[in-house]
């Protein structure tokens, strides 16, 4: 994803603001003055962040969801920059990235979670299944060894379950 902030704002001086943000950080920094503007914004290309003033969303809450909706995978941070002023925006910008990573490695955890979950609820089944099917009378020999490597390798793969994936930073 590109390293650019969208920052939308009527504020006068938002162009300042922009360079200090881009100087700061090293970041390319564009100033979209409505929302008219910043959708086309977002249409034409992602960004890291997108910094919207509280004084948008004030005016015209439905437009500033459609700008939340649009913002793909960019961090919303909205900040009254009338109040606040620039200093808190490079606050926020530089916290963003950190942020992200955070909220992306929890939901990876959980997702994480809930696979394995229903991986063991479906090995379960299926080493249950297979011990039943050895307990069957009459089996031909060679299903009953197929069905021993069966419960094997699923035995196999539960331990592998067990395990903790290794976390590589």
């Amino acid at each position: 994803m590109s390293q650019t902030v969208l920052l939308v704002t009527t504020m006068s001086g938002a162009e300042n603001c922009a360079a200090a943000i881009g100087r700061q950080l090293g970041l390319s920094v564009e100033v979209a003055e409505n929302r008219r503007t910043a959708l086309a914004s977002l249409r034409r290309r992602d960004y890291s962040v997108m910094v919207l003033d509280e004084s948008l969303v004030e005016a015209d809450p439905a437009g500033a969801e459609v700008l939340w909706q649009q913002a793909g995978l960019a961090v919303p941070i909205q900040v009254n920059l009338g109040i606040s002023g620039c200093n808190r925006v490079l606050r926020e910008v530089r916290a963003a990235p950190q942020r992200r990573e955070r909220e992306l490695s929890l939901a990876m955890r959980a997702a994480a979670k809930i696979m394995e979950g229903e991986m063991n609820t479906t090995l379960t089944g299926l080493l249950l299944q297979t011990q039943l099917a050895l307990e069957e009378p009459a089996l031909a020999p060679g299903t009953v060894v197929k069905l021993r490597q069966l419960v094997e390798l699923a035995g196999v793969l539960r331990e592998q379950l067990r395990t903790p994936p290794v976390v590589i930073s």
